[in-house]
């Protein structure tokens, strides 16, 4: 069999790349089994070994020399612990697990998956230089932090894959494995939204996890950030603000959906949404102003907030939401187009925007009617958070979210009302 000598030069060169990147950490780190120089000879042995089984006949010839190399790689790190390593040392195999993992890697550069190869590479290094950080992480960590990271681990790898997906309910709108999904999603936002706080501070930390979760659903962060302020009412200021935040990523959410299915109809909505998210963003400014006093005293520390009931009440919301929306649709069929709109915008708008631009981009609704939909579902969305707050919050957060929101869904009204007298 002939090589493709370019494309073996790239492979064995993206290997022996990956082993020089692990070996200059491990070299600066004083190791005293493997250096730089000896992770790229690793590196390059992963990356011939399959070249060399190309040009055999053999049919077990590759997995024999993985094997014969995976054993050769580990009796080097035994040889250098036996004649390099003192004996007091401590007894730590990262070293040796770090020459198997660029042995792997170069392997698979050896078969041509250089992409995945350099991501292994890259994670290996980065998780070697932030020993010190995960070592500090670990230590800070309490009891009830590790207890709350292992229940978000069990409802999410062990219930989470049990849980029937099959549609169940009044008019089949329930699927049970959808109603845990959005409870591992508000623990998780909630989970999220601690460890960045713990990282950045509470002030900043509650801010950007506003912003990211406003990435994923800005009405399980109202959720989640809510239920954080029913036991510490001195965040209420800075959570509504976050609130906000998480609002105003999601109507830049909206605005890339309607980008990506229906530009004509993200011209017909770019200045009314992006009025929303001007008001929007000065409501997140002035909710921070008012939380000043209350930031500037000693906040309390924070427990881990992966506990289970705020999540439940969120998802069995939502699935009451879910009913309401499909009987509107089975009883008012086309005529119940906006009151739809409306149902659907309380707890889910990814869904309506991109059905809507889908819709309008076939033709089979008009442009204005499509745009007041959407602004229904917008002003739908933002009373259903105002409700969801009052409900899950401290009182200070939600007569401060009742007030605001109550302004920002007076601009979404007069949006509506916009859309719907342009459509006449």
């Amino acid at each position: 069999m002939q090589l493709d000598l370019p494309t073996v030069c790239i492979n064995l060169g993206v290997a022996l790349a990956l082993g020089l990147l692990v070996g200059l950490q491990r070299e600066r780190s004083a190791s005293a089994v493997a250096g730089i120089r000896t992770f790229a000879f690793i590196a390059l042995l992963g990356g011939m070994i399959p070249l060399l089984a190309d040009l055999t006949t053999q049919p077990l010839a590759k997995p024999v020399l993985i094997a014969a190399g995976l054993i050769s790689v580990l009796g080097l790190a035994y040889i250098g612990n036996l004649v390099r390593v003192p004996a007091d040392a401590s007894p730590g195999v990262t070293t040796e697990v770090a020459m198997l993992v660029v042995f792997a890697a170069g392997v698979l550069c050896g078969m041509g998956e250089v992409q995945v190869a350099a991501i292994i590479g890259g994670v290996t290094t980065l998780l070697l230089h932030l020993k010190p950080s995960l070592q500090r992480f670990s230590r800070g960590l309490s009891d009830d932090d590790v207890r709350a990271a292992m229940q978000f681990v069990v409802i999410t790898l062990i219930i989470l894959p049990v849980v029937p997906d099959k549609d169940l309910g009044p008019f089949s709108a329930i699927n049970p494995h959808h109603m845990w999904l959005l409870v591992v999603l508000v623990v998780g936002i909630s989970l999220a939204a601690y460890v960045v706080q713990r990282v950045w501070g509470q002030q900043r930390g509650l801010l950007l996890a506003g912003v990211l979760g406003g990435l994923v659903s800005s009405t399980a962060t109202t959720a989640a950030l809510a239920r954080r302020t029913r036991e510490h009412t001195s965040l209420a200021g800075i959570a509504t603000s976050a609130i906000f935040l998480a609002t105003s990523v999601l109507y830049v959410r909206v605005l890339v959906e309607l980008y990506i299915v229906a530009p004509a109809l993200l011209a017909e909505m770019l200045v009314p949404i992006g009025v929303l998210l001007a008001l929007c963003l000065a409501s997140a400014g002035l909710a921070y102003a008012m939380g000043k006093h209350e930031q500037s005293q000693t906040l309390p520390q924070l427990r881990n907030p992966a506990e289970l009931k705020g999540a439940i009440v969120f998802a069995l919301l939502f699935a009451l939401v879910q009913v309401l929306s499909a009987g509107a649709y089975k009883w008012m069929g086309e005529t119940g187009y906006y009151a739809v709109a409306a149902v659907s915008g309380l707890t889910d708008l990814d869904a309506i925007t991109l059905s809507t631009g889908r819709l309008q981009a076939r033709g089979a609704v008009g442009i204005e009617q499509a745009s007041t939909a959407i602004a229904i579902a917008l002003a739908s969305n933002l009373a259903f958070k105002i409700g969801l707050a009052g409900v899950l919050s401290s009182g200070l957060l939600g007569r401060r979210f009742w007030t605001l929101g109550a302004v920002n869904l007076a601009a979404c009204a007069g949006v509506v009302a916009w859309m719907a007298w342009t459509a006449k």
